[in-house]
């Protein structure tokens, strides 16, 4: 997990080991997180929530409310978080958590929470070996989008030697960095885009994407049969809506053309609706100069058939047979076209070339390939043939991943380089991969 932009609630319990969670703080602020926190009555005994306020820059969520507090802080604060960190986890809490008792605001949060929630226990060797935890713990990790973080062995601020203590700050980023999270497949759709609607980062100088346009494929393709039936593939879009989010919460101008989808945009995306494939490919290709990065994620239809009827095909059940002929290839016309531009390098100008804006020879291109079987061997083909920089490698065969779900297998296969093995990741990682590689490039 990339922690940079990611919006991460801390619930502190209360446990001499509370004065760690601080530090904790401060390094996933380092790591570019945005932090808030939540304490329990008892956990406020060993730091004063001032502390936690004047680190986390945001005031914090106590049971007794704060000045500032608003009321419903145990719903608003969960829902504005990509993870819920609980550092230290008691006793107390661990119980409450695997009963869903919610009476102060670490377990409210934890109880109104939708996203992906860590726990990291910390207590007595005696209290961590006893039935009663042992019992909650393994009732915690049968939650789904929850992950107990295992307690290391070592000497316990009573003096006492054994398991029980918590994970050290430094481990736990390690851990998350390391780490795919996936949001609970029941849970809510997440926000598409985390930042604020009055916030228009393509004028922000300082992200790395400012003055750069991606171009972004998205959705599936229907390609008609008759007026009622038509052949399409089960693409949601939410990969899509996660790499527009990314990209344009980097300083990207983002332009996408859509096919039909469930997920939708963020605001401050232009988007352009198409119906087939080939509807598609000239949308894409007229807008394809003008854009530094082009990234084909659609699942675009293969075939369409050869003639599509009227009106409806009656139900007569007998055999029907379709003549199927090939869809546009959109992503190796816009590689040959790219091609094209670089053979004619010294026509950059309107007067020159006729274009209503300098030619793109630097242009970046990514497509997809989605894969069941013989991921390494087909990948590295598609790659070939199509021409792209790069290929992301996306395999949908696990349980809980592809259409549909939050997390994906995948991998970035590059020109020239082996490809690297499958990696488990939610849809945002993914994005950030292709975004990271974009970046490179452009700046190279």
């Amino acid at each position: 997990m990339n922690l940079a932009g990611k919006k991460i609630l801390l619930g502190v319990s209360g446990g001499i080991a509370v004065y760690k969670s601080c530090e904790l703080l401060r390094l996933l602020q380092k790591k570019g997180a945005v932090v808030r926190v939540c304490m329990t009555e008892a956990a406020t005994e060993f730091v004063a929530p001032l502390t936690f306020a004047s680190l986390s820059k945001c005031p914090v969520y106590l049971k007794n409310g704060t000045v500032e507090a608003r009321p419903f802080q145990h719903i608003d604060f969960p829902r504005w978080a990509d993870l819920y960190l609980v550092v230290p986890a008691t006793a107390n809490v661990i119980g409450k958590f695997a009963c869903g008792i919610a009476d102060d605001p670490v377990s409210l949060c934890f109880m109104s929470c939708t996203c992906p929630r860590v726990i990291a226990p910390a207590m007595n060797v005696a209290m961590y070996n006893s039935p009663a935890v042992k019992r909650n713990l393994e009732i915690l990790r049968g939650f789904e989008g929850t992950t107990v973080l295992e307690s290391p062995a070592g000497e316990l601020a009573c003096g006492e030697v054994g398991q029980g203590r918590l994970m050290e700050p430094a481990e736990i980023v390690k851990w998350l960095e390391g780490a795919a999270l996936c949001h609970p497949r029941n849970a809510p759709e997440p926000p598409a885009f985390p930042v604020a609607q009055d916030i228009d980062p393509t004028l922000d100088e300082t992200l790395p994407g400012h003055g750069h346009k991606v171009l972004l494929t998205a959705g599936r393709t229907e390609e008609a049969i008759d007026p009622v039936r038509y052949i399409s593939n089960r693409s949601s879009g939410k990969t899509a809506v996660a790499l527009a989010s990314v990209f344009y919460a980097n300083g990207f101008e983002v332009e996408v053309v859509a096919g039909p989808m469930e997920a939708a945009f963020p605001g401050g995306v232009k988007v352009t609706r198409v119906q087939s494939a080939r509807e598609m490919h000239d949308a894409v290709m007229s807008r394809l100069e003008s854009a530094d990065a082009v990234v084909h994620c659609a699942a675009v239809a293969d075939y369409r058939p050869a003639h599509a009827a009227d009106s409806k095909i009656k139900d007569s059940r007998s055999q029907l047979v379709l003549e199927l002929v090939p869809n546009p290839n959109i992503l190796r016309d816009c590689t040959a076209a790219r091609a094209s531009r670089n053979q004619n390098a010294g026509a950059s100008r309107t007067g020159e070339s006729g274009l209503s804006h300098p030619l793109n020879r630097n242009q970046v291109i990514v497509g997809f390939a989605l894969e069941t079987d013989h991921f390494e061997e087909h990948a590295a083909e598609k790659l070939e043939k199509s021409g792209a920089d790069a290929l992301l490698l996306n395999a949908p065969v696990a349980s809980d991943s592809g259409f549909g779900h939050d997390c994906v297998r995948y991998a970035l296969v590059e020109k020239d380089k082996p490809v690297p093995p499958l990696a488990m990741g939610g849809k945002v990682d993914l994005a950030e991969t292709v975004l990271n590689f974009c970046l490179e490039r452009l700046n190279a």
